[in-house]
């Protein structure tokens, strides 16, 4: 086994590598950039190397850096992670060049599954069955076009290097075949370096399963069982579960073979994961499962695999790569209960998913039988540099209801402040009925998107909460002053108070009074509401609202204050009558960046007419492309950026005129 390892990557996997390799007693060496100077993954590890600028490109990315770092430290063996450079093959080489060990599959295997195409030719040769498509080289527009005809719409595009939904488009209709395979191509260049693209034709209803697969130096492989990762968007897993609800064992057996055939025709080496595309419009089949591709590296969600198959496989991953056999047969593998697994990130759903950033002001994950792998920790910042990731909560159970209920419970335990999250997003989702029901496909969050992502108003109860804490309510029931503890008191009528919420998408008026110590009046617009303030709990503390109690953990900073109440999230933002706002800005002349970003393309000239919602620019942020639309119809009057621009979170992109202005 190795002394000492150096993790080439960052956050969430580099913490999740460093926690089993301290348990095996093995020193790690980190490596960060600008941005992460004072990171988790860096405080965690035993040493901790400067490797460049925040940007992945001269840093995370270089290979000669990391190979550098390792060297320098003494480290034997480097683990990469996921994301970054863990699926090139090139690394893998200059790592071994370099006399250590790359923790991970050889070179060779790393290119026979780096290319989508190549890969789809290999599986055929090997008898796993693939999905319908073109899979060659030809790459003029106007041909994939006449393939994609052929294959018949709608037709998934591609990029034939790389994962994660990079450069990824569905298409339904020809004519709007030429702007996809465009932006697809772009994206795929941009995140792999390479916009070589595949077309393939996208299943009406179809499963997202995948198995998890593992191999040695000493010719064997195992599978470890299948993980259903249908909950996606935009091609990104969302929540993952093991086992697949309604597989049978003709199926999984039938799935593991294939995906072991897969491993044995490269010579697999490692955890490895083969992705399969199940068309399920007539149920699960054995006949009806099709190879997509296989990830060379360890998977995000893994850890649903771990808590069914009660292995460890950062742990494998190590005793592989220093030339141990396999820990297990394939014999000797059960699977036991059901697990699940939710992606919390730093993003806006009710915008289109739009990545979010700030600092963690308040971080709180539950306590009891649920995992955190988080990257973060209270008072971190998320940046727009990387992946905005937070956390992923896995919780396992005897069975798929159990496990689903510790689910929403876990994600409703978790508190996050300082930035927009998708934690009502999971939650909803966890919900949905066919989710619930063990009936996921790859379009379910499509169909049901207005329902998961709309905003959420805050109730009457939370509306009450709130402003008692706007009207110093809390502060006077808590505080030790004699004089306040005696209540609020004037010579005529009765004490109260006019406030204002402000809160995404609306506000409300109120009026908060103070009947005696600890006990409010609200009137909320015509509705009177009763509140009394009890006894806390820790952060959280009991208010009885209307003869009903219930726990509310509050959470002030100086542009506002979050609410922690019945399972639900709530800002509400300090107003400046001064500042118009992002949101005076969306609904007139002015198209803001919704982040700092990169702004890929300018779509018009200062002049040009056009209409509300369409295309104006391209932005990269956070590995994304976001498409930014018109606000209205008018005429461009300035335009204040240019491709290759940066720009900086609410900067003015361009301003609009009316089209009769002179």
């Amino acid at each position: 086994m190795f002394s000492k390892i150096l993790i080439a990557n960052r956050g969430e996997i580099a913490c999740r590598v460093i926690n089993t390799a301290r348990r095996l007693g093995i020193r790690t060496v980190a490596v960060y950039s600008d941005a992460d100077r004072g990171s988790l993954h860096v405080a965690l590890a035993d040493e901790a190397v400067h490797i460049g600028p925040a940007a992945a490109s001269e840093s995370y990315l270089s290979k000669e850096k990391i190979v550098a770092a390792a060297k320098r430290t003494g480290a034997e063996a480097i683990h990469p992670g996921y994301g970054f450079l863990s699926e090139n093959a090139d690394f893998a080489e200059a790592i071994e060049a370099a006399g250590l060990v790359f923790i991970g599959p050889s070179p060779a295997s790393i290119r026979a599954m780096g290319l989508k195409d190549a890969a789809k030719a290999l599986m055929e040769r090997a008898g796993v069955p693939v999905v319908p498509g073109y899979h060659g080289d030809g790459q003029e527009p106007g041909f994939l076009a006449e393939q994609a005809n052929g294959i018949g719409f709608p037709v998934l595009i591609k990029a034939r290097a790389g994962g994660g939904g990079k450069g990824m488009r569905r298409v339904d209709r020809s004519e709007d075949f030429a702007s996809s395979l465009e932006a697809a191509k772009r994206e795929a260049k941009s995140a792999f370096g390479d916009d070589a693209v595949l077309i393939e034709k996208y299943l009406i209803k179809p499963r997202h399963i995948e198995i998890q697969v593992f191999g040695d130096s000493h010719g064997k492989a195992v599978h470890l069982f299948e993980r259903d990762c249908s909950l996606q968007r935009r091609h990104q897993k969302v929540i993952e579960e093991a086992p697949a609800p309604g597989m049978t064992e003709e199926m999984r057996r039938a799935m593991g073979e294939a995906a072991v055939r897969a491993a044995r025709a490269i010579d697999y080496r490692g955890a490895g994961t083969v992705e399969f595309i199940a068309d399920v419009s007539e149920g699960l089949s054995p006949d009806r499962f099709f190879f997509m591709e296989m990830n060379t590296r360890l998977q995000v969600e893994h850890p649903v695999t771990e808590a069914i198959a009660g292995v460890d496989l950062v742990e494998w991953q190590l005793r592989v790569a220093s030339g141990e056999p396999l820990p297990k047969s394939q014999d000797e593998l059960t699977i036991n209960g059901w697990a699940f697994e939710a992606r919390i990130y730093a993003e806006d759903p009710s915008r289109g998913f739009l990545p979010a950033t700030g600092t963690l002001s308040h971080l709180r994950f539950p306590a009891g039988d649920v995992r955190i792998d988080a990257g973060v920790r209270e008072g971190d910042t998320i940046t727009p540099h990387y992946d905005p990731l937070i956390a992923k909560l896995t919780v396992h159970a005897p069975d798929r209801q159990s496990a689903l209920a510790r689910l929403t419970r876990g994600l409703e335990q978790t508190q996050v402040a300082g930035t927009t999250t998708n934690l009502d997003f999971l939650i909803r989702l966890s919900r949905q009925p066919d989710f619930a029901a063990g009936h996921p496909d790859t379009g379910l969050i499509d169909r049901d998107v207005e329902m998961l992502t709309s905003a959420q108003q805050p109730d009457d109860a939370a509306l009450a909460v709130a402003a008692i804490v706007e009207a110093g309510g809390f502060a006077q029931a808590d505080g030790d002053n004699p004089w306040l503890s005696l209540g609020p008191w004037q010579l005529w009528g009765e004490a109260s108070r006019p406030v204002t919420l402000h809160y995404d998408h609306g506000q409300t008026h109120c009026r908060v009074a103070a009947k005696e110590k600890a006990l409010f009046s609200v009137a909320l617009e015509g509705r009177g509401i009763l509140v009394r303030l009890l006894a806390g709990e820790g952060e959280a503390r009991r208010v009885e609202i209307d003869g009903r109690q219930s726990s509310v953990t509050v959470f002030e900073a100086s542009n506002g204050t979050t609410l922690f109440m019945d399972g639900q999230t709530h800002h509400f933002h300090r107003h400046d009558p001064l500042d118009g706002g992002e949101e005076a800005a969306a609904g007139g002349d002015r198209l803001i960046a919704p982040m700092p970003g990169l702004v890929k393309i300018v779509r018009v000239r200062e002049g040009d007419v056009v209409a509300k919602g369409q295309p104006l620019i391209v932005m990269e942020a956070m590995k994304m492309e976001l498409t930014l639309t018109a606000m209205r119809d008018g005429i461009v009057g300035s335009l204040n950026v240019g491709e290759g621009d940066q720009t900086s979170e609410s900067a003015v992109l361009l301003s609009l005129r009316p089209e009769d202005a002179t």
